[in-house]
Parts: C-alpha cells; sequence; structure tokens
C-alpha cells in the first residue's frame, strides 16, 4: 500500500527569522501581574471606592473591545490581555473616587477611538490609556483633579479631600511640603511607601519599583526608557527646581512624586508607541523627562508626566527613521 505524502507548505517571511517562545498574550498578562503591586497598594491606600474605579475601567475597556471586533466581524482579540492592560493603566492614574462614568468614558476613548479606529493593536499613534485620561482631564477637569487623603484602612469609604504633594509644592514651595509630612525623611518614607494623595496606581514607588523590576528581569522591557527618563528629569530638577536659585533643587522629591515612576517603566516602554531602535530610546526618554520638567516647573499644571509622553509619542517614528539600526552582514562602505 502506497503512502500518499502531504505536501509541505513553504511558509515566506521577513527576516530576521527569530524565534522564541513569547506571544503577544503573554506579554500583555506579565505586565499586567507587574502592575499587581501598585494596584493592591492603591486599593490599600484608598479603599473599596478606588478597587470599583479600577474594576469599571477594566470590565469597560474589555467590553469595548469585544463588541467593537463583534460588530466589525473581526477576530475576537480579548484574551490577549492587551484591552485588559489598557484599562488596568487607565484605572490606576484616575483619583481614587470618581463618578462611574468618568472610567466607562476614558475606556471608550482609550480602547476605541485612540486603539481600534486607528486599526486595533499595533497600529496606535498614541498611548491609548493616556489619550483616554487627557480626554477625561479636559473634559472633566474639577473630577479629575479632586484627591483624597488615603485612609490605609479598606473598609472606609469617606476620606477628607487634600492636595498632592506636586500641587502643594507648585503653589506654596518645599518648604510647606516638607511642613505637612513633619521632616524630609518622613517626606521621603512616605512618597516612597505611597502614603500620600495622588492617583491610584501612582502612590506608592516601591510597588511600582517591585513591577519595574520584574519586567527588567523578563527582558519585556529595557533600562534605555526609564533611566533617559527618570535621569534628564532629575538633572533638570537638580538644576532649575528651586525658584530664585540654582543647583538648589530636590530631584528625589520630583522622581518619586506623581506619576514619574509609572509613566517612565510603565506607558513611555509601550512597545507600539515607543521607538524600536536603543539610541532612539535614550532620545525619546529624556526628551520625556525634559518635557515633564518644563511643564512641572514652568507650566500651570503641576504635573507634567501624560502630556510629555503623548508629545513624544509623536516623535517616535521620526526617532527610528533617524536611528535605524545596521541591517545584519552589511558592509560599511569605504570611501576611496
Amino acid at each position: 500500500m502506497e503512502t500518499v505524502k502531504t505536501p509541505q507548505k513553504l511558509l515566506v517571511t521577513v527576516s530576521p527569522h527569530i524565534k522564541s517562545e513569547e506571544t503577544t498574550a503573554r506579554i500583555m498578562w506579565s505586565v499586567n501581574l507587574a502592575l499587581l503591586p501598585a494596584t493592591l497598594m492603591g486599593v490599600y491606600f484608598f479603599g473599596p471606592l478606588a478597587a470599583l474605579t479600577v474594576a469599571l475601567s477594566i470590565v469597560s475597556a474589555v467590553i469595548f473591545e469585544y463588541l467593537y471586533q463583534r460588530a466589525l466581524k473581526k477576530p475576537i482579540a480579548t484574551n490577549d490581555g492587551s484591552a485588559f492592560l489598557t484599562g488596568l493603566l487607565l484605572g490606576l492614574n484616575l483619583p481614587p473616587v470618581v463618578p462611574f462614568y468618568i472610567p466607562i468614558i476614558g475606556s471608550f476613548v482609550a480602547v476605541v477611538i485612540t486603539k481600534q479606529l486607528f486599526g486595533g493593536l499595533g497600529y496606535n499613534v498614541f498611548n491609548p490609556a493616556l489619550i483616554g485620561r487627557a480626554f477625561l482631564l479636559i473634559s472633566f477637569p474639577k473630577l479629575m483633579t479632586v484627591w483624597k487623603e488615603p485612609t490605609a484602612a479598606f473598609v472606609q469609604i469617606d476620606a477628607k479631600t487634600t492636595a498632592t504633594p506636586l500641587g502643594i509644592l507648585k503653589e506654596e514651595g518645599l518648604g510647606k511640603l516638607i511642613e505637612v509630612f513633619g521632616d524630609t525623611a518622613n517626606l521621603y518614607t512616605q512618597l516612597f511607601v505611597g502614603h500620600r494623595a495622588g492617583s491610584i496606581g501612582e502612590t506608592s514607588a516601591i510597588a511600582i519599583l517591585i513591577g519595574a523590576a520584574f519586567l527588567i528581569y523578563r527582558g519585556y522591557i529595557s533600562w534605555h526608557i526609564p533611566v533617559s527618563f527618570l535621569g534628564s528629569a532629575a538633572i533638570i530638577a537638580w538644576i532649575f527646581g528651586a525658584k530664585g536659585a540654582l543647583f538648589a533643587g530636590d530631584p528625589i522629591i520630583h522622581l518619586i512624586s506623581g506619576g514619574m515612576l509609572i509613566g517612565a517603566f510603565f506607558m513611555a516602554t509601550d512597545y507600539v508607541t515607543c521607538p524600536a531602535v536603543k539610541t532612539g530610546q535614550l532620545i525619546f526618554g529624556a526628551g520625556c523627562g525634559i518635557l515633564t520638567m518644563i511643564i512641572r516647573l514652568k507650566g500651570g499644571y503641576p504635573e507634567g508626566v501624560m502630556f510629555a509622553i503623548l508629545i513624544m509619542n509623536c516623535f517616535a517614528p521620526l526617532i527610528d527613521r533617524g536611528f535605524k539600526t545596521r541591517v545584519f552582514g552589511q558592509l560599511k562602505a569605504v570611501k576611496k
């Protein structure tokens, strides 16, 4: 009996031909896992309403992506974790107490308008979560700038309205900020742990750094963007951070306040909206850090991470074209 051989298919792809076990879903869910410490600390400090805000943001993001793909008869890709990640990042960048419709509207803008209308995962020009937050800040400025004092008690619902450390620093100066926290050492400690007012996921520096260390260890992000981001911001803060003086600013406060850390490690490093070339990533990160500090020190808004990353997203394709890598095996032409 003659065996019929099945003809083999020839798969033609563009080089380089690199095999890896990593998939989009695996990377996305790993980033979600890396954000778990920051999420838990945010819920611990701000209570059940913060948990509800994050949950609404995630659920609505996943639902909007499913409905859009279903309506346009596209393959359903909600299980790849990208919509979940967008909703999670958006929720962590919201104030602890906002009306229920705020995260829902933000998720719609982030997933449908910023991501899906541009072609889906891998085609969006801007970071979806940051566009969602920017839209909410422009549309609902009062609701998006009301901050609650951390309670460190999950059962407590009500919380006092207060100002963020960057808000106090912007309006009343470093002296008042130190006075509020008692002394400089306690100020650093509370900022590092996360016992301060701010967005849900940005307050605890140690929780963000734990997640960032996991991503770097797994090789999902490199050091280029975070180090250049934080380094350039620290230099600008040290030189120009004090009013009326030179070389007297406090870079530590700026690095562990606001959205600096979560922006540098989790949003500026987005694969789609940042340069792919390592040299370009250094330029991209430095641009983010410089723009952040210009907005914080000279602008009317105490925070600047969101705007800085979105502005640099515009330059990412240009940076990639300006810093092209040498083709593997190509010899450099020698002029005679």
